[in-house]
């Protein structure tokens, strides 16, 4: 009993008869033209003097809203009060203006639908309630007066006297039945007409992978350029900080390379935080490169006293700028690599060359600390996500990629080769 209570009157059936009443005033300047056209097509003066040409009326102008539903606003407007009044979930409605012929199509099928119920719905909820609560207190005015209230004879029966409050209350329910059902329906209705189409869908998809490729651009950017700042910082303050007493000339040099690192890096930083809030493409952040950026970046790193031996067979300023800044990158996290995992003790050899219409990145370091290999390419125990994020550039840009240890006359070495092909690179 209490179910069926909330079902008729609870606040979601309150909230969807309104819904349905907002549908029957917008139904009405509808049903003015409609009147219009009817009053001289049948000569009557009085249109709304009778019941069948009020009907009639509706009928014409409910084509009328058929036509006019077709303006943009029509399908954003009619899909954000289906979800605050009829509790449809967003992700189940298309709040864009209708495109295609097919949304226009189920979009005038969708308000044609709500004012045509909501004009009946609202036509009963003006005339039901004083009807019945006529007859709810008819026992009261014929005691006192003896009037019928214009009725019809038989209300002068007692019996009849006796069950009109039972049927005023039973067409008060009634119309509520009337009502939660008409909103059950249009609710159950409404992403059919309402939804995205599947071509809106597959764009709506699109759109969000093309974001998610943003993010996950931006998400490398990040921590290629924080992850190695943070890294060489802590290298140069170590080596500052063991040699404080000894060698002052080389802890200005470690504390100048910690500064012009720290400043580099939040200005990449900035960049990239400035492209999440204006919403731009990576592409439209400052990046450094090898180019520009190469010799800046060996300097730092050797400021902490990491041993980095670079030997460099390619003009930079010849490669493509998406391969400088991509091959900078790469050389970035390769040195990180080497000096979270081997240290600052160990050399590190770079080599860059273009071979065979390709840009070759190798890194090596001797072996420190054991490496496991799992697959094609090895990430040692402990590591992040540096490696992970050297091949996902790799693949995007349709290079080879092998990182793992090799065995060789020195010994056990720690070997990442990149190769990224020239032509075709946009």
């Amino acid at each position: 009993m209490r179910q069926a209570a909330r079902s008729l009157f609870g606040r979601r059936a309150r909230l969807r008869w309104v819904h349905l009443i907002l549908g029957g005033a917008l139904a009405m300047p509808y049903v003015l033209v409609g009147s219009v056209i009817i009053g001289p097509a049948t000569g009557s003066t009085n249109v709304f003097g009778s019941f069948p040409l009020q009907l009639a009326s509706f009928g014409v102008g409910l084509p009328l809203a058929a036509v006019t539903s077709v303006f943009p606003l029509t399908r954003p407007l009619e899909a954000a009060a289906v979800r605050w009044l009829c509790g449809v979930d967003a992700d189940r409605l298309a709040f864009g203006p209708a495109r295609t012929r097919g949304e226009k199509g189920r979009t005038a099928s969708w308000f044609t639908l709500h004012l045509g119920v909501g004009g009946i719905i609202a036509g009963m909820s003006l005339a039901v309630p004083p009807f019945a609560a006529v007859l709810i207190l008819l026992p009261v005015f014929a005691g006192l007066g003896g009037t019928r209230l214009g009725l019809p004879q038989f209300f002068d029966h007692p019996w009849a006297l006796a069950l009109s409050p039972v049927a005023g209350a039973a067409m008060l329910v009634a119309l509520a039945g009337c009502a939660a059902g008409s909103g059950a329906l249009l609710a159950r209705w409404a992403p059919a007409l309402l939804g995205p189409s599947p071509e809106g869908r597959l764009a709506a998809a699109e759109a969000r992978a093309a974001d998610l490729a943003v993010r996950n651009r931006l998400a490398r950017e990040l921590h290629d350029s924080v992850g190695h700042a943070l890294s060489a910082v802590t290298l140069q303050a170590s080596a500052a900080r063991r040699v404080l007493d000894s060698d002052p000339e080389f802890v200005r040099e470690a504390l100048a390379a910690i500064e012009d690192t720290t400043r580099r890096t939040v200005g990449e930083l900035d960049a990239v935080l400035g492209v999440l809030r204006e919403g731009g493409a990576p592409g439209t952040a400052p990046a450094p490169s090898l180019a520009a950026d190469l010799d800046s970046l060996l300097r730092r790193t050797r400021a902490g006293g990491q041993r980095v031996t670079a030997r460099v067979d390619a003009d930079p300023e010849s490669l493509p700028p998406l391969l400088s800044r991509e091959g900078y990158r790469i050389v970035q996290e390769g040195l990180s690599n080497a000096l979270k995992h081997a240290g600052d003790r160990v050399a590190v050899d770079v080599r860059i060359a273009v071979a065979d219409g390709s840009l070759e990145i190798t890194v090596e370091n001797p072996v420190t600390a054991p490496a496991t290999v799992t697959g094609p390419t090895s990430f040692r125990p402990g590591g992040g996500h540096g490696l992970r994020g050297i091949a996902d550039r790799v693949r995007l840009l349709g290079g080879t990629m092998t990182a793992g240890p090799t065995a060789g006359p020195a010994g056990e070495t720690w070997r990442l080769h990149v190769r990224l092909p020239m032509k075709g690179t946009a």
